[in-house]
């Protein structure tokens, strides 16, 4: 079977474009999550992978209906493939039920694994700086390991000015509240290093 999958919010200009274009390519049936962009939560997606069979396909108008970040889209698409599910988008150019679409999106893949590379080196960095400045770890006070090497690296994406504060947040798949969270105990470690003279 095929299935149809839309998602609008509040913000889209014109949500007939995907529905008609949807139509037009046909399926059999069609879900609709309608949320806010602020919303994470999509029940009618839940319903459809509930109902997925291996064979069926999924078409979606847009890869960025699907999947809320990059990372997220390519764990959504490595779930479909180990039930042996395709998906189309008709506006990328991405099939998983063909041999050039699966290869399209192994080149997404491998994108994605090229930023996390370069994050964990970036974290990688910081740490040997703290340890060359005399800092074994540099664990702000409460912070888990994980928590710690995306402070060093969310503060260090943040001072290169490189990037936007919703690009960090999605590298490092956090919140823009634990982002400003994390830059707080990175100042906070570093006025205490400046005031005992470290």
């Amino acid at each position: 079977m095929i299935f149809a999958y839309a998602r609008v919010s509040t913000t889209d200009q014109n949500p007939d474009l995907q529905f008609d274009a949807l139509k037009q390519s046909g399926y059999d049936r069609l879900f609709i999550d309608k949320a806010s962009g602020a919303k994470t939560d999509r029940p009618e997606f839940n319903k459809l992978l509930g109902q997925l069979r291996p064979g069926d396909s999924i078409l979606i108008w847009k890869l960025d209906r699907l999947g809320r970040s990059l990372r997220h889209l390519l764990d959504v698409v490595d779930h479909l493939n180990s039930m042996t599910v395709g998906l189309k988008s008709l506006t990328d150019p991405i099939d998983t039920t063909t041999s050039q679409g699966k290869h399209i999106f192994n080149i997404f893949a491998s994108l994605a694994e090229f930023e996390r590379d370069l994050i964990r080196e970036r974290t990688m960095a910081g740490l040997a700086a703290a340890r060359a400045r005399g800092r074994i770890g540099g664990r702000p006070k409460g912070l888990s390991p994980e928590g710690k090497r995306n402070t060093i690296a969310a503060a260090s994406l943040f001072r290169e000015g490189h990037h936007t504060i919703p690009e960090i947040c999605q590298a490092l798949s956090i919140s823009k509240s634990t982002f400003y969270r994390y830059l707080k105990h990175e100042s906070n470690r570093i006025k205490a290093e400046a005031d005992s003279g470290g």
